[in-house]
């Protein structure tokens, strides 16, 4: 069985890491300590491998540059000889408000530049994409001052909940498949929980009156 290639989207440096942009990177960076993974560095990524229950994971992170990021994902793609099924790709999407999680077997790029790149290298969108929430609070013409930017106070307290929700998400894919991924993880994380269904009322029988 081919190893899965887990790619976070983001950009290399410091002055990033902390952007709502970079949430891809945060994502694989957490699954990685989950396994006690090491990076090192390797041709156009960042790059560890761990296993998940048996399944080998090799995770990336593209130095490339968000918006060349294809570069980085045909190149490990090709180098793991694994099949597009194999790849698993995490970034932000500001359509989605922060802490919804979005997975998807394949789809358009909706507009993100990494994602584009991804599909315009590979020659295709048959890729899974999750796709995480982080809001659209900013006035019209400052996208790119807002994706670039850190995370508010009150978003970075919540932050760790959302990546773990993202990791236990990567780790259902490995081991169940996609389709049970998707019913359990595509949801908003810090939305309450829906109430539990109340119990029916017990049937009693017709009342009846006594006669006279």
């Amino acid at each position: 069985m081919s190893a899965h290639l887990i790619v976070g989207l983001g950009n290399p440096g410091s002055e990033y890491a902390d952007t709502r942009h970079n949430i891809g990177f945060r994502v694989v960076e957490a699954l990685a300590d989950s396994g006690a993974a090491a990076w090192s560095s390797d041709r156009l990524a960042d790059r560890c491998e761990m296993s998940y229950r048996g399944r080998k994971l090799v995770l990336i992170k593209p130095t490339t540059y968000m918006n060349l990021s294809g570069r980085a994902v045909s190149y490990h793609l090709l180098a793991l000889k694994a099949p597009a099924d194999r790849l698993v790709v995490i970034t932000d999407d500001i359509a989605l408000p922060f802490g919804m999680l979005r997975l998807r077997a394949k789809g358009s790029a909706g507009g993100h530049n990494g994602l584009k790149d991804i599909s315009a290298t590979l020659g295709h969108d048959n890729f899974t994409r999750l796709r995480i929430g982080v809001g659209a609070d900013f006035p019209a013409g400052r996208q790119v001052d807002y994706v670039l930017g850190n995370f508010s106070r009150d978003e970075a307290k919540d932050l760790p909940a959302v990546l773990a929700e993202a990791v236990a998400c990567i780790q259902t894919i490995v081991f169940r498949g996609i389709g049970e991924a998707m019913t359990q993880h595509n949801r908003n994380v810090l939305a309450p929980p829906p109430p539990p269904k109340s119990a029916l009322p017990p049937t009693t029988a017709p009342h009846t009156s006594a006669p006279n």
